[in-house]
């Protein structure tokens, strides 16, 4: 999407680097990625190599965004997908990288990045399509004629573009709320169970023997009675000694 245009941009510089006029690369003088023939057309027609040299932030920002991000419709690429195929446009040339992707999702290979081409990276995952274009892109570099001399430094790229967009176009991953803990219940104290003896009778109670009668003890009903038959025994003899006294 658009929002990632200037994150990938600086991933892509880190691989351009800086100053390098290497005879041996058929793009010729470069600065930070930017050729001399596009710093011309999109910054200073007549620029020198020298003008190359000391080109700004914002103007390498927009020699990129026309000529690569623009031209391979970056803005309406998936995550991921628009980095690898951004870097290989700049790598490459935005045609071939364009006829690259359309290939890798089974479209016509025109070189134009249209409707079509869209709907078909849209309706696979993105991180197939990444692994696809990468393959790809290897292959066709494996079978230019320099690739001894930058094979490596190629090679290192795209293993680096694979593992960013791939690491881009992962889904978010959401957490889960962490619940809070549920307070556990304070234990209610409950009196201590008291063992109950055998009979009906409480345990903090002593037991009495069952009761007798209207409920007096029985050694004191006992006791009532001896006394009571001693009285009569006693008022008998009484009654027997007077009677006696008056005989005699």
């Amino acid at each position: 999407m658009d929002r990632n245009f200037a994150r990938v941009l600086a991933l892509v510089l880190k691989s351009e680097g800086g100053w390098s006029d290497n005879p041996a690369d058929t793009g010729g003088a470069t600065m930070k990625g930017v050729t001399l023939a596009n710093f011309r057309r999109y910054v200073k027609a007549d620029a020198s190599k020298a003008d190359l040299r000391k080109i700004g932030d914002d103007q390498v920002a927009t020699v990129y965004r026309r000529f690569y991000w623009d031209a391979v419709a970056g803005a309406e690429l998936p995550d991921g997908v628009d980095y690898a195929v951004f870097d290989f446009a700049v790598n490459s040339g935005p045609g071939r990288a364009a006829k690259y992707l359309q290939a890798s999702v089974g479209v016509s290979q025109d070189g134009r990045v249209g409707p079509a081409t869209l709907a078909a990276v849209r309706a696979r995952p993105a991180g197939v399509v990444v692994d696809q274009l990468c393959d790809a892109r290897l292959a066709f570099l494996k079978r230019l004629p320099t690739w001894a001399t930058f094979g490596r430094g190629w090679s290192d790229r795209v293993r680096s573009v694979r593992a960013d967009a791939l690491l881009m176009s992962a889904p978010a991953t959401v957490s889960a709320p962490v619940q809070p803990a549920k307070p556990v219940p304070r234990p209610v104290p409950t009196p201590p169970s008291v063992e109950t003896p055998t009979g009906n009778a409480p345990a903090t109670e002593p037991a009495w023997p069952a009761p007798v009668g209207s409920g007096v003890p029985a050694a004191a009903k006992a006791g009532g009675i001896v006394a009571a038959v001693l009285l009569i025994a006693y008022a008998a003899w009484h009654h027997i000694a007077v009677a006696l006294q008056g005989i005699f």
